[in-house]
């Protein structure tokens, strides 16, 4: 294949020859004269005329969403000689080997490769031998390496809002945190802005909307001229102008009473804005609705139109208050700890009455003291049947996940007066559904031992009331007495708790206790064994009338216990003790 280029400037045209041929030599090579004239690549005539040009460029279209044109495929190199090649003259094809110098599709000679770079023939280094700990940052740095200045911190201004604000201040302030140490000067005007921005952010939760503050930084010269200098930051704080309510309005559907919402919203006209005092009024309507009736109540978004040519702050707080309801019935889901007419059995309030949350609460809480739960959970459920009294019925959903209802535990101990000393005690909380417990527990030790047991179902017929039955046989063996005891009882007890305390509580039963004990006669001057048994009928009644069954600090309480009993040893003997208990609680005096 012959191909031919025009000459660079300076450079006469060639002609080249066939890969693989010399130049034509001797008398038979072409006369410079016979040559073709090279031509002036910098002449001003076209090396391609623009109509041909033109027509060689692919028709255009004014459809800018239509698709593209396929590529026309490439010419294939022509195999054939030139025309005014014979083909005695053409060269011998020749193989293509890594040092035949590469041809483009036009012809022209690519000069050939160099050796290739060795290094790219290596194979890449394994990522696991590459170091990939992290840079060590400002904040890996200890504080002994680090360098460090000094600083001082002061405020002004935030006395004029408050007393307490100050304090608030300090405990959120950032150079505070700092506790005066800090890398550089920048890092002690980045905290300070922060408190900038505190300090604002503090006054207007107070209701001074107009509040602004700023920071300064000064050098403080230390009077030892080889350490370095001190820097204070002073946050300056002016509060402006205190907000008040200009006007209070509440949106909300008709209620019983008419005035409920505003009643349970303690704000009043000349209230500053102070976002504590807003927060907790809005809460209170939170809480107080649902005890009064209206258990689906929902405070909106709060919006305060500001006036700052008063200044004040008009006031609009939207709420939906729901349905007036009325407890109706309980319903269940879950595991099925306890059935729906045991369940019956916790509630303190009847179906009808007025929806109050502080009895579902306390439903829920009397189920989770059963410790029979891993959760419960007990809430309001919308029905749409209309009391005649125009409250909605609401039902109760409990909804029961089963606890663990077995537990262990023991002790173990000694001293001089019993020496060794260990007990025992297994529990199975709903042996005997629903809460029908049994407790067994053993003692061994040295001077004592004995088993016992209980029968225990809580909630028996009624909440808080609680039926049992126990045995136990016991040794002792002491230094004034040696005897073998057992006995039985049983017990019906309607008790208050720290859930639901109550103004009168009692318990009656029976007990049965037999002895055989050995003892020293004093008339005969040695030890002797005798048998006993007692026979009493216990009973207690109490009034309670104080504030609070833990830890009162008023009222009073009566207790009165009254046990009919007879001792058995050859003859009856009966008796009675009894017991009256008196106790009034009075408040401490405040110290002044």
């Amino acid at each position: 294949m012959v191909a031919s280029t025009t000459g660079f400037a300076g450079i006469g045209s060639a002609q080249l020859a066939k890969p693989g041929t010399a130049p034509a030599k001797g008398p038979d090579a072409p006369k410079p004269s016979d040559q073709p004239q090279s031509t002036d690549p910098r002449s001003d005539a076209p090396i391609v005329p623009d109509s041909e040009f033109d027509s060689a460029l692919p028709p255009l279209s004014g459809d800018l969403n239509a698709p593209l044109e396929a590529m026309a495929p490439l010419p294939a190199p022509s195999t054939q000689a030139p025309a005014n090649q014979t083909p005695a003259t053409q060269a011998p094809a020749t193989p293509a080997t890594a040092t035949s110098p590469a041809t483009t599709l036009a012809g022209d000679v690519l000069p050939p490769t160099g050796p290739s770079d060795p290094q790219l023939a290596q194979p890449l280094t394994p990522l696991s031998s590459f170091d990939t700990t992290p840079l060590q940052t400002a904040a890996d740095i200890k504080d002994k390496d680090a360098p460090e200045i000094r600083y001082e911190t002061a405020t002004k201004g935030l006395d004029k809002a408050g007393d307490g604000l100050e304090g608030e201040y300090k405990a959120l302030s950032a150079l505070n945190e700092g506790k005066g140490k800090a890398a550089n000067a920048t890092q002690v005007a980045a905290r300070a802005r922060e408190d900038e921005a505190l300090a604002v952010r503090l006054l207007k939760s107070l209701g001074y909307y107009d509040a602004t503050a700023i920071s300064t930084i000064e050098t403080i010269p230390d009077a030892d001229t080889t350490k370095p200098a001190r820097l204070k930051a002073t946050v300056s704080a002016q509060p402006g102008r205190l907000y008040s309510l200009s006007s209070i309005t509440v949106k909300s559907d008709p209620t019983t009473p008419a005035d409920l919402v505003r009643t349970q919203l303690p704000l009043k006209v000349g209230d500053p804005i102070e976002a504590a005092r807003i927060q907790g009024a809005e809460a209170n309507v939170s809480l107080t609705l649902p005890q009064q009736g209206y258990p689906f109540v929902k405070v909106g978004e709060r919006d305060i139109l500001l006036d700052d040519q008063t200044p004040t702050g008009a006031y609009t707080l939207p709420v939906d208050t729901g349905p007036r309801s009325s407890f109706g019935q309980l319903r269940t889901e879950g595991d099925p700890v306890f059935n729906l007419e045991h369940l019956s059995l916790f509630p303190r309030f009847k179906s009808g009455e007025l929806y109050d949350n502080r009895m579902t609460d306390d439903l829920r809480d009397a189920l989770v003291a059963t410790s029979l739960f891993s959760t419960v959970s007990v809430e309001p459920v919308r029905t749409g049947t209309i009391n005649p009294d125009g409250t909605e019925q609401v039902d109760l959903l409990v909804r029961q996940s089963e606890g663990k209802p077995r537990s262990l535990g023991g002790n173990v101990g000694f001293s001089t007066g019993q020496g060794f000393r260990a007990e025992g005690t297994w529990q199975h909380r709903n042996l005997f559904p629903y809460e029908g417990a049994l407790i067994a527990s053993v003692i061994a030790g040295t001077q004592e031992q004995g088993v016992s047991g209980t029968f225990r179902r809580a909630n028996a017929g009624k909440r808080d009331k609680t039926f049992s039955l126990t045995a136990g046989a016991n040794h002792s063996n002491y230094d004034a007495y040696d005897a073998f005891t057992t006995s039985v009882g049983v017990r019906w007890s309607y008790d208050s708790t720290p859930i639901w305390q109550k103004p009168l509580t009692y318990y009656y039963g029976g007990e049965l206790v037999g002895t055989n004990e050995s003892v020293y006669d004093f008339a005969q001057g040695r030890d002797v064994r005798r048998t006993y048994g007692i026979v009493a009928l216990p009973g207690q009644v109490r009034f309670d009338r104080s504030d609070n069954l833990l830890n009162p600090t008023k009222g009073y309480r009566l207790t009165l216990n009254l046990s009919p009993e007879t001792s058995v040893q050859g003859s009856v003997k009966p008796y009675i003790r009894t017991m009256i208990e008196g106790r009034s609680i009075t408040p401490s005096p405040v110290a002044s």
